[in-house]
């Protein structure tokens, strides 16, 4: 029996350590796991597209099951596209919990998308896209939030 197919969306802006832990746990479950960069076009992110993208090539480079896009539009519209049956989504505490349920559950309802959710590791549970930002705005060093090989 072969495995199915997942999509990781998120604006990764930038990507963590929590980001990279989340795919590398997932991938025993799943034959491909298409990391999708959402493209929102009401909304700037701190750092240009490009630079994401290439920090996600750059986490996830080596590994063959995990396959690095761009999207615009409803996640479960992706997933359709892509013939897959699961979205993976991290969460590290209950408020993360709360929003991200509500999206499972539309997820399903459009398209019958199933959200696998996996809590993040103890050692990432504080670590957010937002927090990085902050950081490094403030000049602080964030290479210990960021995945192996990844330098803002």
């Amino acid at each position: 029996m072969s495995r199915p197919i997942a999509v990781f969306p998120g604006s990764f802006d930038p990507v963590t350590i929590g980001h990279w832990s989340i795919v590398q746990r997932a991938l025993p479950l799943f034959s491909t796991i298409h990391v999708a960069l959402g493209v929102n076009t009401t909304k700037r992110g701190m750092f240009e597209l490009e630079r994401r993208e290439a920090w996600l090539r750059q986490a996830f480079q080596g590994m063959p099951q995990v396959n690095v896009i761009r999207f615009e539009g409803l996640t479960a519209d992706l997933c359709e596209r892509l013939g897959a049956s699961f979205i993976v989504r991290g969460l590290r505490n209950s408020t993360d919990h709360g929003n991200e349920r509500s999206i499972a559950l539309m997820n399903h309802a459009l398209r019958g998308v199933e959200t696998l959710f996996l809590p993040a590791l103890p050692e990432h549970a504080h670590i957010s896209s937002t927090i990085v930002r902050e950081l490094f705005a403030n000049h602080a060093d964030v290479g210990p939030f960021l995945p192996p090989g990844v330098s803002i």
